[in-house]
């Protein structure tokens, strides 16, 4: 069989596999052993099993997802994401669709010390939802701002696909993390732009906006002191080069299990239960990284990353229309499939590409993450609006949808704004590392 028919099949077949339900990871396991068995030998399938699981466990700039992970768990049972949720949305009271506007910047903000799309969904959508829904919020507006509010996180550090996107284009985790701070802070700013212009046109999607006393705002600050702390050590420590970004993590957890101390929170209990939920979180990250490496090993052989890259280098246009069509496959890739091995997959692929048209690796790394917040909240896939549904189990998946789709041109807006202008991704890491 020729080799880019045998690769183009084995894309079909993994897109097949997870539509049926299979474990993402198991999948790409599957099809690339598979696959690289046909294209070489069963012998060297085999000799591909023994190898790229160690390797890839055995990464260690891959430390910090754990890390990060048991940040985010006992940041969780501290309770720290309702402190911030009050603190938003005292500050935000004014704007129409306030409580909106205070999700979607509580959910950024949670990220900070979570770093996962589904917990910060999940958290910030058990407070936020019904507490709208109270207040009479649109479901549309109430469930879409949610779901955006998880996806933007993504380029708030410590943000996993930013840590995995420099593992797999060998690029400094703590460059990519500083060089997704500024793009975070404009597309929060254009998604409360959106809400309030959705409310402004729409008042039926949200009630009158609210004066908060001057003395409320001041109090709820006092809710953001441990978030402050966390955030200060974890970035602050690494910025500033006391800490690499493996001990800034490592330094973050042990800063969150402090912090829910000191609140009263800890319990062997509840020790138990962050660790056994961080074990299963880490090990089904890296089960796809694993999964993900083989079925890339197995593309690789077949030569369809460089067909395809020739294909589109190819095209006698401009630079901006060849980002155009990488965003459009992005925008269909993220509607079938999940965020990691969307990304090894396709990143090999498309930054030498980006490379040649004169961006750099990290500003690539920051409109990778821009494309895969568009597939966690599109339509047939997006993993923030399944995890809403299981949360607001009355409202249809449908709802859910049609309430993200105005936040899906936000972030092409956004991805927009940064290829005209890509030194806002690539300005504050050059400040920062290159002094």
């Amino acid at each position: 069989m020729d080799l880019m028919t045998l690769a183009i099949l084995g894309i079909v077949a993994f897109l097949v596999l997870i539509l049926l339900g299979m474990n993402i990871g198991i999948s790409l396991l599957l099809v690339g052993t598979i696959g690289y068995a046909l294209a070489v030998s069963p012998k060297a399938a085999l000799g591909l099993l023994r190898s790229i699981p160690a390797s890839q466990a055995g990464t260690y700039a891959l430390m910090v997802i754990p890390m990060f992970i048991i940040m985010g768990n006992f940041a969780f049972h501290a309770g720290l994401s309702n402190g911030l949720y009050n603190f938003c949305n005292k500050w935000l009271s004014r704007l129409p669709g306030n409580l909106a506007c205070g999700t979607v910047a509580a959910s950024t903000g949670f990220h900070v010390i979570c770093g996962s799309i589904a917990a910060t969904t999940a958290t910030m959508g058990t407070i936020a939802i019904p507490e709208m829904r109270k207040y009479g919020y649109d479901d549309r507006l109430a469930t879409g701002s949610v779901a955006m509010g998880g996806a933007l996180g993504n380029l708030i550090p410590p943000s996993t696909l930013l840590i995995i996107y420099g593992v797999v284009a060998e690029q400094s985790i703590g460059r990519l993390f500083a060089a997704g701070i500024i793009p975070a802070i404009i597309l929060l700013v254009l998604t409360i732009i959106t809400i309030v212009i959705m409310v402004t046109a729409k008042p039926s999607l949200a009630p009158p906006p609210h004066k908060t006393p001057w003395s409320e705002r001041f109090k709820s600050t006092i809710g953001m002191i441990p978030i402050i702390i966390i955030f200060t050590v974890v970035l602050g420590g690494m910025f500033s080069g006391l800490f690499t970004v493996n001990e800034a993590s490592a330094l973050g957890a042990l800063t969150a299990a402090i912090i829910t101390i000191v609140k009263g929170r800890f319990s062997w209990k509840s020790f138990v239960e962050i660790m056994a939920k961080s074990v299963e979180t880490t090990a089904m990250t890296f089960l796809i990284i694993i999964g993900a490496a083989v079925f890339c090993t197995f593309l690789n052989i077949t030569g369809f990353p460089e067909q395809l890259a020739n294909i589109i280098a190819g095209m006698d246009v401009s630079k901006f229309v060849i980002i155009l069509v990488m965003t459009i496959i992005y925008l269909i890739l993220g509607a079938v499939m999940d965020e990691l091995p969307m990304m090894m997959m396709t990143v090999p692929i498309f930054m030498p590409i980006a490379v040649e048209l004169g961006f750099s690796p990290i500003w690539f790394g920051v409109y990778v993450v821009l494309c895969m917040e568009m597939g966690a909240i599109a339509p047939p896939v997006g993993l923030a609006c399944f995890i809403l549904a299981g949360i607001a189990k009355d409202v249809p998946l449908g709802t859910i949808y049609r309430g993200a789709l105005p936040y899906i041109i936000t972030i092409l807006v956004m991805i927009a704004i940064i290829t005209v202008f890509p030194n806002l991704a690539t300005f504050l890491p050059d400040l920062i590392f290159n002094q």
